[in-house]
């Protein structure tokens, strides 16, 4: 696999040098900017220098005319998407691939690559892959702008075996942590098409939470049922992800034990529904599928409204779904009832300081790492402005946009 993507890399640098090569010194110019906190700036310049943001101020009368100069558009930080399996594709058979290379190496390489490009189009700058082994050479070749994707933490695999001793799924949480893994997944429960009930014992979840927090590790767990939320939840794990059955009492109790919560709404199920012709699912499945959205609705709804909750932006996004990723910011507004600017602060500085990467990422703010995109239109009004981009930059190397 990696000499693979080494080849693909290779002819991407010699179609698009431009990736490797940029200004010392940036800036960029639009009508407004949101800082990723919340706050609005006006008529906005932005400098960028070495990969870092320089500063953010109001533009002066008569200063020189930007690098980029981006008119009507509103810049903002680059967003991250703490939910993403770009290990999934379609391949030539039509044949959905879950993390999985195939006989057909560069088919595999150039499909994952393919999912890569298309989500840092879209604007997502950093992704949290939940994840796969091909994930250590798609991490190494987008952190070294080998080839143009997002920034990526990894997982590298799911533990999900409920056969395993606690002693045991400890040793599977240090083996991970040796392969160079930046967060540990597991799976409390089944998922939604099963029924979503608890699958790991409490004491099997405590030994995987515990364990990898006793490595500096996070924890990202698969929890649908309300039963399995809890669990996590008193169990320490760091993170939740779906939770489609949770109730007020354990969206309560997350908020209590400071448990972040990534709810998926949107995206995803819409994603296997619209193409039911690739994933094959049964009539039976899809409903399953379908009736659940607007479970989730009123979950999400009960979400924003418990004080204290963290939720962050997760998509969840597998084959068909990359570079879509803002449908699933679209429903939370529409379908959800969630306010433009904190679904943008959701996949910006909140997700950033989820992810531990808040003194580098999620804000407009001097020193951090120069992640900005920019949209057409002002998405604090209307969150369908993020489905146009029209400018990227990750750690000051300009992906999309014209000088």
């Amino acid at each position: 696999m990696r000499s693979v993507i080494a080849a693909v890399a290779a002819a991407t640098i010699i179609a698009i040098p431009a990736f490797a090569q940029q200004d010392t010194t940036i800036t960029i110019h639009a009508a407004r900017a949101l800082d990723g906190r919340g706050a609005t700036i006006n008529n906005a310049l932005i400098t960028v220098r070495d990969g870092k943001i320089v500063s953010i101020a109001p533009a002066k009368a008569g200063a020189p005319r930007a690098t980029y100069e981006l008119g009507s558009a509103t810049i903002m930080p680059g967003m991250i998407d703490a939910h993403v399996h770009p290990g999934w594709y379609v391949d030539r058979t039509g044949t959905v691939q879950h993390s999985r290379v195939t006989a057909h190496l560069t088919e595999s390489a150039l499909a994952m690559e393919g999912n890569l490009y298309a989500t840092l189009m879209a604007g997502v700058t950093t992704i949290q892959s939940v994840g796969g082994p091909e994930d250590f050479d798609l991490r190494d070749a987008t952190e070294r702008h080998v080839v143009p994707g997002p920034r990526i933490l990894t997982s590298m695999g799911q533990i999900n075996n409920p056969k395993l001793t606690p002693d045991s799924l400890r040793a599977v949480v240090r083996g991970y942590k040796a392969q160079g893994a930046d967060l540990i997944k597991l799976f409390a429960s089944a998922g939604l098409g099963s029924g979503g009930a608890q699958t790991l014992s409490d004491e099997q979840i405590q030994a995987i939470c515990s364990e990898a927090t006793s490595l500096g590790l996070r924890t990202v767990v698969h929890a649908i049922s309300a039963a399995s939320v809890r669990a996590s939840t008193l169990a320490g794990c760091t993170e939740i992800e779906h939770g489609m059955f949770a109730t007020q009492a354990e969206l309560t109790l997350m908020a209590e034990h400071g448990t972040i919560y990534d709810p998926q709404i949107g995206l995803v199920l819409q994603n296997y529904a619209e193409h039911n012709d690739t994933y094959k699912f049964t009539d039976a499945a899809i409903k399953t599928l379908t009736d659940a959205i607007p479970v989730g609705n009123a979950m999400f709804k009960l979400a924003i409204a418990t004080p204290g909750l963290k939720i962050i932006f997760g998509t969840d996004a597998v084959a068909l779904a990359h570079g879509h990723n803002v449908e699933e910011l679209v429903h939370r507004v529409h379908d959800g009832g969630q306010k433009p600017m904190d679904a943008i602060i959701s996949a910006t500085s909140a997700c950033a300081n989820a992810l531990k990467l808040g003194d580098r990422l999620g804000s407009l703010t001097p020193g951090l790492d120069a992640d900005i995109i920019a949209v057409a239109g002002d998405p604090s009004k209307q969150i369908e402005a993020l489905r146009n981009v029209t400018f990227v930059m990750r750690t000051g190397v300009v992906y999309k946009g014209s000088k």
